[in-house]
């Protein structure tokens, strides 16, 4: 076989091909296994393969075929008809396909996932889980992506003045954290905010959540809360304790003069809020306090529950 091309099949183009790319390369010839793309070296030796698993339409001598190159197992460089359903500069819920050393890979739609290096995650993200990513060139000239989208978010979203109200429930997934608390994007495409003290816990980033909207601001975005509303927090915080108190047949060395720390650790709630659940079921006589300790009362251990009308929020 030769390995000089002739002078009708020069190449056009001169920059060395790389993984992580898309390219548009010429058909330079079909084979067995599939078609040899021309790699732009002049040499047959260096030619692509398209294999027959890789292409999603039937391709002829001489067709411009858009590709997705990558290395295969031997690092040979490869070629799929199978590209990003992204381009760049976009936006996209993606899931983590695999993390290493060096970062993690995210599944874009092409034949491999792209490459999140660590300096463009928010937070840690997993196998399996889906996070907001945006597809970009890095500066070796690969795909890459990163989840810094404030930006775009940004762009995407529309206000929520006159369509959204204080007490509705918004879905989405969060996307940036900041000191003050967390960033979600509606399905809505609403963006929302969500302080650190209206969490009880924080979510991860990319994780889909459900919040409460507390405030329309001026700008047309929301402030959310994923703590319920007090009424029914309220209850929901007295029936912790009556669980943790059932499980302790009826005592624990919990009052209202345990440390916040102590509280949050056992309860998962703030020291606020475990004094005014144990006060319901005190008012209620559910429960009593005796030396620092909490007891189930006689009616608690017969009913066991919690009787939200005579509470007074």
């Amino acid at each position: 076989m030769d390995t000089e091309r002739t002078a009708d099949t020069a190449p056009r183009a001169k920059k060395r091909l790389k993984p992580s790319t898309v390219e548009t390369l010429r058909v330079a010839r079909l084979g067995e296994m599939g078609a040899f793309l021309d790699a732009g070296t002049g040499n047959t030796s260096d030619d692509i393969l398209l294999h027959k698993h890789q292409q999603t339409a039937s391709v002829a001598v001489g067709d411009e075929v858009e590709v997705f190159l990558y290395r295969d197992p031997k690092h040979r460089l490869t070629a799929s008809m199978r590209v990003p359903k992204m381009k760049e500069g976009q936006i996209a819920y993606v899931k983590v396909l695999n993390v290493d050393k060096d970062g993690a890979y995210v599944d874009v739609g092409a034949e491999r996932g792209i490459f999140l290096p660590y300096a463009g995650m928010r937070g840690r993200p997993q196998v399996g889980e889906k996070v907001w990513a945006k597809l970009y060139t890095d500066k070796s000239g690969r795909l890459a992506v990163t989840m810094e989208v404030e930006d775009e978010m940004r762009r995407a979203s529309v206000s929520a003045i006159g369509k959204a109200r204080r007490g509705d429930k918004v879905t989405g997934a969060i996307y940036n954290y900041t000191d003050a608390g967390a960033f979600l994007f509606s399905e809505e495409h609403y963006i929302v905010f969500i302080a650190n003290k209206e969490m009880r816990e924080r979510p991860r980033v990319g994780e889909i959540v459900t919040a409460r909207v507390t405030y329309v601001r001026p700008d047309g975005r929301l402030n959310a809360s994923l703590l319920e509303a007090k009424e029914n927090a309220l209850l929901a915080d007295a029936g912790r304790i009556l669980t943790l108190l059932q499980q302790r047949k009826g005592k624990m060395p919990y009052s209202d003069k345990t440390s916040p720390e102590v509280i949050r650790d056992k309860f998962h709630i703030s020291k606020a809020a475990f004094k005014r659940a144990l006060g319901h079921l005190l008012k209620n006589g559910i429960v009593e306090e005796r030396e620092g300790w909490t007891y189930l009362s006689d009616a608690g251990k017969d009913t066991g529950t919690v009787q939200p009308e005579s509470r007074k929020l």
